[in-house]
C-alpha cells in the first residue's frame, strides 16, 4: 500500500483551508465518499456554507462541476436531459442536462417535487440516465452533494427513504465555534472577495485513481466485519426503528471505514473507524417508530445508543496476520 489517499487527503484540506475555517470534517468526509464511490447529503442552516464546500471540493479536485438550484417548478427533464429538435438539421439531437457531470451540486434538494427527485435514482446508483428510452453512461467519477435546510418545512418535500438510502453519508453542517467564526471575520474582512475561485486544482484524475486503489486494498478483518454487522442487526432490533439499516448501508460503513484507513495511512481498518463513521452513515436510513417520533428520539441518537450497546474487537487483534 502506498500513502496516496493519505497525500490525496492532505492536498485537498490544505487547498480549502485557504478559503474556509473550521469545515475539516466535511472534506474528510466529502474525500473518504469520493474515494470510496459514494455521495454524500448535507444538511444544515441557511449560512453554514454547505454549498461552498461543495464548490470548492469540486475545484481543488480538478473535476467538472455542474451546480442544480433545486425548486418546486423542476422537471425530471431539467436534470437528465431531453431531445431538442435541430433547425438545422431537421433531426432530434440530445441537450445533456447538469447530471453529466463529474461532481452535481443539487441545491437544497429538499425544495424540488419526489418525482424530480427520483431522476437522480437511477444515475446515483446504476450510474447511467435513460433520456426518453436512450440509455446513456455518466461520467467517471459520478459524485453527487445534495444540500438541504431543516428548518424551513414550507414549500419543501422529504426526501423518500429509497433516495436516503443511496446517500453514502448523511452530514450534519454546524455552526462553526466562537473562535472560528473570529477567524473567518478577520478573513474576509481583509479579503472580502475570496471564494472558490481563489482555490486552484491540487490534485490530477491519476491521484484519484490511486488514492481510490489505496482504499479499496485496506485489509478489513472478519472480527471487525462481525462488528459492522452487530451494529446494523441492533439497530433492526431496536424498539425505536421500524425499518433498521439496509445491506446497502452495512456495506456503505464498510466501504468508508477503508477509506478512513487509507486516509489514516493504515493498511488495515480498526473499530474506530467503523464507531467514526457509523452516524454519518447510518443515521439517514433508519425509519423511526411512531412512539420514537412522538417521544423526540432522533437517529443520531439511536445510532449511539448502539455503538454503546455493541462490543468492538480489540485494535491489536485486527490487524494483518495479527494472532
Amino acid at each position: 500500500m502506498t500513502d496516496s489517499a493519505a497525500a490525496f487527503y492532505e492536498a485537498l484540506r490544505d487547498e480549502i483551508e485557504t478559503v474556509l475555517i473550521g469545515k475539516t470534517d466535511l472534506v474528510e468526509h466529502l474525500t473518504l465518499s469520493l474515494l470510496s464511490d459514494g455521495h454524500v447529503l448535507m444538511e444544515g442552516v441557511p449560512g453554514v456554507a454547505k454549498t461552498t464546500v461543495a464548490n470548492l471540493f469540486a475545484r481543488a479536485t480538478g473535476l467538472d462541476v455542474n451546480r442544480v438550484q433545486m425548486t418546486p417548478d423542476l422537471m425530471p427533464a431539467d436534470i437528465t436531459g431531453t431531445h431538442v429538435y435541430n433547425q438545422t438539421t431537421g433531426e432530434f439531437t440530445l441537450q445533456k442536462g447538469p447530471v453529466f457531470g463529474n461532481v452535481v451540486v443539487a441545491d437544497e434538494i429538499n425544495r424540488t417535487t419526489p418525482k424530480t427527485q427520483s431522476a437522480l435514482l437511477e444515475a446515483m446508483q446504476e450510474r447511467t440516465v435513460t433520456v426518453q428510452g436512450e440509455t446513456l453512461a455518466l461520467p467517471e467519477p459520478f459524485f453527487v452533494v445534495a444540500t438541504q435546510n431543516p428548518i424551513e418545512m414550507e414549500g419543501t418535500f422529504e426526501l423518500p427513504v429509497a433516495q436516503r438510502d443511496r446517500f453514502q453519508l448523511k452530514l450534519d453542517v454546524g455552526l462553526p465555534t466562537r473562535e472560528e467564526e473570529r477567524r473567518l471575520l478577520a478573513r474576509f474582512d481583509s479579503n472580502p472577495d475570496l471564494g472558490p475561485q481563489d482555490v486552484t486544482q491540487v490534485v490530477t484524475h491519476d491521484d484519484l485513481a490511486a488514492a481510490r486503489a489505496d482504499a479499496a486494498n485496506v485489509y478489513i478483518d472478519e472480527r471487525v466485519v462481525d462488528y459492522i454487522l452487530d451494529i446494523v442487526a441492533a439497530t433492526r432490533n431496536s424498539a425505536d426503528v421500524d425499518h433498521g439499516v439496509s445491506p446497502r448501508g452495512a456495506l456503505a460503513l464498510q466501504r468508508t471505514s477503508k477509506a478512513r484507513a487509507a486516509v489514516d495511512g493504515r493498511d488495515y481498518v480498526i473499530p474506530d473507524d467503523v464507531k467514526a463513521l457509523a452516524v454519518p452513515a447510518l443515521n439517514h436510513r433508519l425509519v423511526l417508530s411512531t412512539d420514537a417520533e412522538i417521544s423526540d428520539v432522533s437517529s443520531v441518537a439511536v445510532i449511539e445508543d448502539v455503538l454503546d450497546s455493541v462490543t468492538p474487537p480489540g485494535a491489536e487483534d485486527v490487524r494483518p496476520n495479527a494472532a
